[in-house]
């Protein structure tokens, strides 16, 4: 097994045919004014290819192991989300083919959400010496790879959503708005393209969220100094909301009146359109790893292994039907643990508990087999096998 996987890392899916990694690719430029998914493709994630290849072995029933296999060569993000993700980066990098891109999602501010009674923010030092820089050298020591960075999921949505508590609209604020600027000046080098994230429909597209959402993200951007790599924002991100789905999945509740972005393609549309008055960059990718199946939760916020769901549209830039949208990105890989179920784990997030979510789920970050075998069951569209 492990020969195979070694030779394996050395070949990517691309167009339905094996590409051999090129240890010859000239240095890149890309121009981040373009959408540079028309001319690369998402490098699968190594680490995660490993779980699928081992979750592949244990799987009996036939079809469902071959589109396993699938899976495994489709192009997944990387999560930097703490020192040990930092450490494994490397390896991540390693023998990528010429046309495809590294997905890198940058999460080190999730210590410090703003939300939870343990709040404690990340300071400015610490963010810059133990995430940022060190990426930034990672980066530049790969100077023939083009990378696509998706920066801190869950900082300046929580900004805007939570205004009226005082953790996230003191300190958090602060710090995130701080954080943030200098990753986008620090990461803003010629082989890399980012996107901010600017969370989903279901959190930033009420018609009140919308203008602070836009009027945030711009401001942010403007303190960076207009970083030219910035290509606009990600929305999404290990999220569970359709793509174009209409009517939406909360389209019939009394919310909807409040919320017309029922769905992301009109949520960028939306987001967007505000965006662009401001000067801000506003193209965007849409994560599609797990919202095949759209109508399972409870409510918008639910978010934690959603029970039900199943792989969905695979990482392309062709058919997203908007102009402003890029690309649809696997950003989050599919049977990865969002959080424990077991309410005694000392790590136990009360929406990890709740009637929608799957149980049992094991910790954030473990594998969970029994979900990763529902996602292939319910995906939508189906995953084909020869």
């Amino acid at each position: 097994m492990k020969i195979v996987v070694t030779i394996a890392a050395l070949l990517v899916s691309s167009g339905g045919s094996l590409a051999l990694a090129n240890q010859a690719c000239p240095p890149v430029s890309v121009n981040a004014s373009t959408n540079i998914w028309k001319n690369y493709v998402l490098n699968p994630n190594p680490f995660y290819r490993d779980h699928v290849l081992a979750a592949a072995e244990v799987i009996k029933d036939p079809t469902l192991k071959k589109q396993a296999l699938k899976i495994a060569d489709m192009g997944t993000f990387f999560w930097l989300d703490d020192n040990m993700a930092l450490s494994k980066l490397r390896a991540v990098t390693d023998d990528v083919p010429c046309q495809n891109i590294v997905g890198i999602v940058l999460q080190g501010l999730t210590s410090g959400n703003c939300t939870l009674p343990s709040f404690r923010p990340v300071e400015f030092d610490t963010y810059q010496k133990a995430y940022v820089d060190p990426l930034a050298s990672i980066l530049r020591a790969k100077p023939t790879t083009v990378f696509a960075i998706i920066v801190e999921p869950d900082t300046l949505p929580a900004i805007i959503m939570n205004s009226t508590l005082s953790s996230c609209s003191g300190l958090a604020s602060t710090y995130y708005r701080k954080n943030v600027a200098y990753a986008l000046m620090a990461l803003n080098l010629p082989n890399v393209v980012m996107y901010l994230d600017a969370g989903h429909g279901g959190t930033l597209g009420w018609e009140l969220n919308l203008k602070p959402a836009a009027a945030e993200l711009a401001a942010v951007y403007t303190a960076a100094g207009s970083p030219s790599q910035v290509r606009g924002i990600a929305v999404n991100i290990g999220g569970w909301n359709s793509w174009d789905a209409s009517p939406g999945e909360f389209a019939t509740t009394y919310e909807s009146p409040r919320n017309y972005a029922q769905n992301e393609r009109d949520f960028v549309k939306r987001l967007g359109n505000l965006l662009s008055k401001t000067g801000t960059p506003n193209h965007a990718i849409a994560d599609t790893s797990r919202n095949g199946v759209y109508g399972l939760r409870r409510e918008w916020t639910d978010w934690c292994n959603v029970n039900g769901a199943g792989f969905g549209r695979r990482p392309t830039a062709d058919g997203t039907g908007l102009e402003l949208a890029d690309a649809l990105v696997w950003a989050k890989g599919g049977g990865i643990s969002d959080g424990t179920s077991n309410p005694a784990s000392a790590n136990y997030n009360p929406y990890c508990g709740k009637q929608d979510s799957f149980k049992p789920s094991p910790e954030k970050g473990e594998w969970n087999q029994a979900y990763f075998e529902m996602l292939l069951e319910n995906a939508h569209p189906p995953i084909a096998v020869d």
